[in-house]
This record gives structure tokens, sequence and C-alpha cells, in this order.
């Protein structure tokens, strides 16, 4: 390695785990260290003030001096390649925080005078330490301000606090906010469902409720672009701005754009209960990358991507159209060290000694919830009382102290289950109470920091029984203060957390009374090295993975997606400029187009739309506003239009019959002008004898897979899963590969391609690549072509063959790669070979087909070696080898018939005639794939739509040279 004489920096990291494993050493160090005088300056009183924003009202922990702020402040430093600049200090970069309420709530005291009152809340914690960034907040100040006055004091108030408000009158408060967000997104990402009340008067709500939410989001959208600079990271949270990361994008889609969800995301069957289910999944979509607090939140929202929009979910998350967005998990943490430290402060330890002096003798349990239908407090109290039924030694030695925090108070759901709880409550301390104390202590109120931290520091066993939750912080802080205690937390399998803590902890099914109660037991009669260890495990992990350190690390992750998506742009084609390539053909004499058909001449379908409407769907027609244009462009004398398909001929007959062009069916391998008869292009050595074995697996599994289907073409047989459940479809697709490898193909010579959604097996050398030699020169034959083809447009949605040429012998190793087409041969004829194939300075790596032949992972004959010995011929040399076969074909059954046959060779052309009649310009070939932006073509065109656009300006063309 050579090294660097100019400064002492660690080498570029490469991949992503290398920066990120960097950064995450660099934030490391940074913490610990201290600040240098050069960097104090830089850290002014207005950042010190903001910091105060973002403490707990109450905490004495808050009044930081200098040198504990300054503690905090980390040295940014570049991640990608180590640069040190001249001055030593690294500018920050912005973070845009969005959320639907501002850290601060607003009180008006006149006119133009507002009070801002810190807020409580995780997030606000979990930014604590973000001084690697230069925050803003951006959100609602939770008051209605109409005049204009009041909103610039606001304002002006607010920019004290670096935050900036988003102003929402009462009627959008009422719908969004109260409507869609609390009263139908809230109940169902909880499992709770959409409101069942007999008022239709909800139902008929919805769609205004969701307008009222758009536009929110758009409000929440337009500030965000007013105070947006080139290079902010925009960080969205939560369910009420899941439309918020496309308001964005479609503004300025090189906006950086994170979304995280504190809540749960339920399972697809639910969430496709939303009317507006497609619309907020796609919104989401639109970021860069979207976090969850635990993978099965994230598992759920691939999956409903995958279900409900028939999008492809990968390892890395959900990819539509070549753009990817990353899923990940991350759990949140708490500020850990300041509850330690709470520990340490006199009113705390006054507080201790208080409540071991009144609870003496009895153990201590504690629930702290927000009174909530999803927090389980009903089920937690009768598993309580269960347990005092079965134990009645421990009636007046335990006590369950319930901290109950009310929350919309004046909903009659919440009223409702305020005086259920009340009642179980009183009906236990009436049984099992005595007049000097009673089992149950219940408050329904919230405690200042320091009276929490001493009743978590005095809890034997903690009860946190949510019935469904996104993380539940309670059981982070309840860890954090039990460093002398070592109590025992009993946590509920629903709850986030139980991802985090599950190995510590005693998980439960608040469902289950008699399971809890057991474990009420278990935890109270718990040994104290038992103790000891579980504590130790969740103390670790929540002094390790802190508020500050997940936000830290979503940010991190954020700018490493970014970077990879860069890259991954750089990749893709650009759109096909339309003018240039119809300019191009006006200039040109005689031209070659070569045409896809499914996705590129046929009708655009919605996904969702068409997906239930399986029987329209595999019925491919003409694209209505192409069939016009179309005949104008065949009549062209001068420009000879091929349709080259991978359907069968008598599609291709119902379809193009009319016009005067070339058809090329079942992917080359039947050719015929509209006005002659079909012959064949298949090699001479063309065995088929797999065919009805394959065919044999391929009903199997249509009887097993309930609305998958196959078809049966004379040189290819495809099953297809589009229509099934695409989850269990992949599973079905994963065994029948092992079935066709361990039995029907095992030593036959033909190719497996995996689609997205289907299986197809080929005879070898059945691909439109291997198959536009052969047709080149059959149409230079026929048309008697003698002046040079100066203009080539190639356009098509069309397959990408993955290969691997590494032998995996272990069935268990082939059934971990199910994707993966096992073979022989590094490179191998592929469809989009179309595309480069014309390529007028591209060398060929194409060998002749015929020397491919697959390799059975499970054992079998071994497959001849390449006589090349892996090195590419050239053109002329692949043109030679791959004669044109091009054969007469005549036969007494239909085309339409299912019978197989072998082709008799009648006569033979060399490829290099037709190939002689090309005279490209680079300038002058135009290749283009359609809906697939990984792609060996130069150009894209997003859907059959644009196509249409093409071949109306060619036709226009063909008209004026004509007239």
């Amino acid at each position: 390695m050579l090294s660097n004489n100019h400064n002492n920096s660690p080498p570029t990291p490469r991949t992503r785990l290398e920066r990120l494993l960097r950064e995450r050493e660099l934030r490391r160090s940074n913490r610990s260290s201290s600040l240098n005088e050069e960097a104090r300056d830089v850290y002014s009183l207005g950042e010190v003030n903001s910091y105060d924003l973002f403490t707990y009202a109450g905490d004495s922990c808050g009044s930081f001096n200098e040198e504990d702020v300054l503690d905090r402040i980390s040295v940014v430093k570049d991640i990608f390649d180590g640069f040190q600049r001249p001055e030593g200090k690294t500018p920050k970069q912005r973070l845009l925080v969005v959320a639907n309420r501002l850290p601060v709530s607003a009180v008006r005291k006149g006119k133009e005078t507002w009070h801002l009152e810190i807020s409580v809340g995780g997030l606000v914690s979990a930014l604590l330490g973000l001084k690697e960034f230069e925050a803003r907040w951006i959100g609602w100040a939770g008051v209605n301000v109409p005049d204009e006055a009041g909103q610039r004091a606001l304002e002006k108030a607010l920019a004290e606090k670096k935050c900036i408000p988003v102003f929402l009158d009462e009627e959008i408060v009422h719908q969004y906010y109260n409507g869609y967000c609390n009263n139908i997104l809230w109940p169902l990402f909880h499992y709770l469902g959409l409101p069942q009340e007999d008022r239709l008067a909800t139902t008929r709500s919805f769609q205004s409720q969701f307008d009222a939410y758009k536009k929110a989001n758009q409000m929440f959208a337009d500030v965000v672009n007013k105070y947006y600079e080139e290079g902010d990271v925009v960080w969205c949270h939560d369910y009420h701005l899941m439309f918020l990361p496309k308001c964005l994008k479609q503004h300025n889609n090189t906006m950086k754009v994170g979304w995280f969800l504190h809540t749960p995301f339920p399972s697809s069957e639910i969430h496709r209960t939303l009317p507006s289910r497609s619309e907020l999944l796609r919104s989401v979509l639109a970021a860069d990358l979207v976090g969850f607090h635990t993978y099965d939140y994230a598992r759920h929202f691939v999956s409903a991507c995958t279900r409900i929009l028939g999008l492809e979910g990968t390892p890395e998350g959900v990819e539509d159209q070549g753009k990817l967005t990353r899923i990940a998990a991350f759990p949140i943490g708490i500020d850990s060290d300041r509850f330690i430290r709470a520990l340490k402060l006199p009113q705390v330890q006054d507080h201790i000694k208080e409540l071991q002096e009144r609870f003496a003798g009895r153990k201590v349990m504690l629930g702290v919830d927000r009174l909530d239908m999803i927090k389980g407090i009903p089920q937690k109290i009768l598993a309580f009382e269960k347990f005092l039924e079965e134990n009645p030694k421990w009636r007046d030695k335990v006590v369950l102290l319930q901290i109950a925090v009310p929350t919309r108070t004046d909903v009659p759901e919440y009223q409702k289950l305020t005086s259920q709880v009340h009642e179980i409550v009183g009906r236990i301390n009436g049984r099992f109470g005595t007049l000097s104390a009673v089992p149950i202590h219940h408050l329904d109120r919230s405690l200042d920091f320091h009276a929490l931290c001493a009743l978590y520091a005095v809890t034997d066993v903690a009860l946190v029984t949510s019935l469904r939750d996104g993380m539940n912080l309670v059981s982070y802080e309840f860890v954090a203060c039990q460093a002398s205690k070592k109590g025992v937390l009993i946590l509920s399998e629903f709850a986030g957390a139980a991802q985090s803590l599950g190995a510590g902890a005693i998980l439960v099914n608040p469902w289950n009374i008699t399971e809890v109660a057991a474990s009420i037991g278990y935890a109270l009669n718990m040994p104290a090295d038992e103790r000891e260890r579980r504590h130790h495990h969740n103390f670790m992990h929540v002094t390790t993975h802190t508020s500050q350190e997940w936000a830290a690390t979503f940010v991190s992750e954020l700018n490493d997606t970014i970077v990879e998506a860069q890259i991954r742009t750089r990749q893709i084609p650009p759109l096909l400029p339309i003018r240039e390539a119809v300019n191009c053909y006006s200039h040109s004499h005689n031209r070659l187009i070569i045409l896809g058909f499914n996705a590129t001449l046929t009708e655009a379908v919605d996904a969702l739309g068409r997906r239930y409407d399986q029987i329209r769907d595999m019925d491919l027609k003409v694209h209505p506003d192409v069939r016009e244009p179309l005949k104008k462009l065949c009549d062209d004398q001068n420009t000879t239009v091929v349709v080259l398909s991978g359907s069968e001929r008598s599609v291709l007959d119902d379809n193009f019959g009319n016009y005067n062009m070339w058809l090329a069916a079942e992917n080359g391998m039947f050719l015929r002008p509209t006005k002659g008869e079909w012959m064949t292009t298949m090699p001479e050595n063309l065995h088929m004898d797999w065919v009805e074995s394959v065919k044999h697996v391929f009903e199997y599994f249509t009887e097993r897979t309930p609305r998958s289907h196959f078809e049966l073409r004379e040189t290819s047989l495809v099953w297809s899963y589009k229509y099934a459940d695409v989850e269990f479809g992949r599973l079905q697709a994963r065994d029948l590969l092992q079935h066709l490898w361990t039995g029907p193909i095992s030593n036959a010579s033909v190719d497996v391609v995996q689609g997205s959604r289907s299986v197809e097996v080929r005879a070898v050398g059945v691909t439109k690549g291997a198959a536009i030699d052969r047709i080149l020169g059959e149409i230079v034959r026929d048309k008697g072509i003698n002046k040079p083809i100066d203009y080539v447009l190639c356009v098509g949605h069309f397959l990408t063959k993955v290969y691997t040429n590494i032998f995996i012998k272990d069935p268990v190793m082939f059934f971990l790669f199910p994707c993966t087409v096992l073979i022989n041969s590094p490179v191998m004829l592929q469809d989009e070979d179309v595309y480069t194939f014309f390529e007028p300075d591209l060398p060929s790596k194409v060998p002749p087909a015929a020397r491919t032949v697959i390799t059975n992972p499970f054992g079998g004959a071994p497959a001849p070696k390449n006589p090349n010995n892996g090195v590419s011929p050239s053109r002329s040399a692949r043109l030679k080898k791959q004669r044109s076969l091009s054969i007469l074909e005549r036969r007494a059954n239909s085309h339409g018939s299912a019978v197989f046959w072998r082709p008799v060779v009648q006569d033979r052309l060399s490829l290099h005639e037709g190939s002689s009649v090309l005279d490209l310009k680079g300038d002058n070939y135009f290749s283009c794939a359609v809906r697939r932006k990984r792609s060996n073509a130069r150009y894209l065109l997003g859907s059959s739509d644009d196509v249409v656009t093409l071949v109306k300006e060619l036709s226009e063309c063909s008209e004026s040279n004509l007239s």
C-alpha cells in the first residue's frame, strides 16, 4: 500500500459496512475527547440555550454548566476519506427534524407575546447528544394562530430555540390530527382496526379526513422547502407525516429524506383494510431510508409493499423500477446517563428513603403506563388479582403501584377505560386489603422526574404488559435505575422492547392472565444470582444502545444510503432523448426498428388495479394509441419493423396480422413477414425430449399454488405466480427449482430463467440475443437489401439472465441460492444481448450458444469445457460459427398446437452477409429498455405510454418525408 506523507488519516472505506463502522468509532472517540479552545469559540451561547430547551421539566440535571455542555460536543470528521480541513474544523451538517409537534408548546400571553413550555418525549431525548449536526425542528406548535402578527411573533420566539412552526387552522387539525391520525391510523397500526361505530358518518368522512391529511403534509413540506439548503438531511417522523417524503421528493428529487415510524407497523392483512393503503405506502417509499423500531415492523412494511403494491422486496429494502428504498430496524433507546446521574441527586435519595420506609417488609411491583387501550392495564391488574388468589402468603407482602397517566380524557372510549380500571382496582382492594394496607396503589396522574427515578430504584418487579406497543421505554428507564436493586422485568412479547430486552426479561402474553400471574410468582421468588445475570444483560444493552446512538446511527445510515444511491444512479442509463432519436431517423435512409411486445407495445397496466383481473391481463393487446402510428411506420419503404417477443405465434398473429412488418415469436425462434409464412431459426441440434417431464412438474405446482398458471410453448415452458400470494409463490418457486434440478433437467441442455414471478425452462440458445443474428440475416436475404442499414432503434422490456460459473454440488447450498442459474461458462447469450449486438464499437463477449451446457448442482455428467478456454472470440469468428439456420416450417398441425417437433434444415445463410449491411455510427443507434432501469441498453423509457409517444413522432417524421 502507498504511504500517505500528508496526513495520518486511515484509508478510504470502500464498503457500506466499513463506512458505518468507521463513523461509529469516530462518534465514540469524539464523545470521549474534550473540545479544544478553537472549538469552544465556535460553540455559541445560543447553542447552550438550545440544549437546555431539550431537557425535561423539573430536572435539575438539565441545568448544565459550560463544561458539561462541552463534554457532549463531538468534532465531526469526514466519514469517507478522513480529509482534514486546514482550519482543523469540519462544518456541521444541517439536520431538519420534522415531527407533528414541536418540542415546545406555545401559550399566548399577548398580541405579540408568547410563552414557551418545554415538552417531554423520547424523540426529544434522542436528539440531546446529536451535536455532530446543526439541528432545526419543524412542527406544529399546538395552537391556532390566525393573525399574521401573532405568527411572526411566534416564529421569532421559536427561532431562538431553533424551532420552526407550521401553522394549521382548527379545521385542518380536526380532520388531519384528531380525525385521520388518531381515529384511523393510530388504531389501525396498533391492531385495533378501523372505527366500527354504527354511525355511517365515520365511513363517509374517510375521504375528507385523508384529503386534510394530505393537505397538512403538504403544508409541512412547504415549510421544509422554505428553510431547506443544499446538503441538508430531512428526517420525518411518525404516522402523522407518511405523505411528507413524497411531497418533498416531488419538489426536490435530490433531497436527503429519511422517515421513521415510532409505532408498530401492522401486518399486510391489517394494513390492506385501509382505503388509502397504496397511496401511503408509495409516499413513504419516496424516502431514501425508512426506519422502524424492530425487524418485525420492517418485515411487515416490506410485505405490505410486496402484497399490496406488487413491488419486489430485497434484503436491502423495496425496489421499484430501479429505485431502492432502504428498509431497516433502528431500536430507539433512552439517555441512560441522565437516569444514572439522577439517582445520586439529594432529592432523589430523599424520595428513595421515604418509599423504603413506607413499603418496608413488602415487595414493590410497579407499572407506569399511559391510560390507553393498548397498554393492557386491566389485564395487568386482573393477573395480579389471580396471583393473590393463588398465593395467599403474598397478600400482605407485596404491593402494586400503578401510575396511569391520563390521556384523551374527552374521548368516550378512554372515559370508559378509566371507569373500568377504577372498578377493578376498587374490587381487588376491597377483597384483599386491610385497614392498614391495600394491595394496589393506583394514581391517575404523572410523576415528576425525580419521584419517578426514586420509584424505579425501589421497585422489585416491573410489569409492562402492553397489548401492542411500538417500543415502550418504561422498561429501559426501569433497567437504568436498577444498578443496586437488580429487579426483575416482566415484559409483554407484543412490546417492541421485547426484541431488545427479551433475553434478560420474563416475556409474557398479556392476554394470558394465568401466565402473567405465574410469571409474577416466579419473579418474586427468583434467586439473586439469576436476577443479577438478567439485570446485567439488560443494563449493558440499555447503556450501550442509547437514544443518542440511535439518532446518530439513523442519520449515518441515511447519509450512506445516499452515497450508495448515487453510485447506483450513475449505473442507470439516461432517459431516451426522443427528439434526437427522431432527428437521426429523419436523416437516415435505411432503418431497422426492433420492438418488444409485452410491456412495450401493450397498454400500460396498474400493478394493483389489474392484479385481480387475471383473464384480461393474460389477453395481451396492442396499446390502442399505438396502432395507427405503428401502421404508418410499417408502411414506410425505408423502414423495417420487427416485433421480437417471447409470446406464441398465435398472439402475434392476432395483434399484428394486418401490419407490414416482421414477427419474431418465442424469443425469435419463429420468424415471418406478415405477408409470408412462419419459419424457424432454431439451432439444428435442438433437443426437446425434456418437455413432458418438465410439464408434469409445472402442472403439479400449478395445482398446489392457487392463482398460478403455466404456458406451454414450442421451445419453452413458463410457470407464473404473478397473481398468487407473492411470498407463498416464492417458496413454491424455490421448491419447483429443486424438483427440476433433481430430475427432469438434471442432464438436459436447457436454460432456466427465473423472473420476478416466474420460472421459465428453455432449450439452450433460445434467447432473443442469439436469435437476432439469424433474424437479421433472414431479413437481408428476403428483402434483398443492398444499401447499408444506417439507423437502428431497439426498444423492449427484455429479461436479463443472471448466471454464475460456480459449481454447487451440495443440495443445501442450492436451496440457499435458488435464484441462481448454474452453468459452466462464465458468459452466456441472454435476451438483453439484443441491445449490445448492434453496438458499433463494442467487442463481443458472447461465446457460441451451442457450447453452453447446464450444470446439475446435484451431480450428473460433467459439462464439456469451453473450447476457447475462456477467451471470447472476435465478432467475425462468432458470426461464422453462429450460422443462420433459417428454415421454412411447413406443418400439418396449426401453429397453436402443443405438438413439439425437430426442425429439418432446408437452407443456411451466413450471418456475415446480414451484418455486412450494417453501417452504423455511434449516434445512429438507439437501444432503449422499457420500465427496467438495470439494463445493458443505452437509454430508458418509463412506460409503454412513452413508447407510444416515440412511435407517434417517428410516424409523423415518415409522413413528412413521403410528402
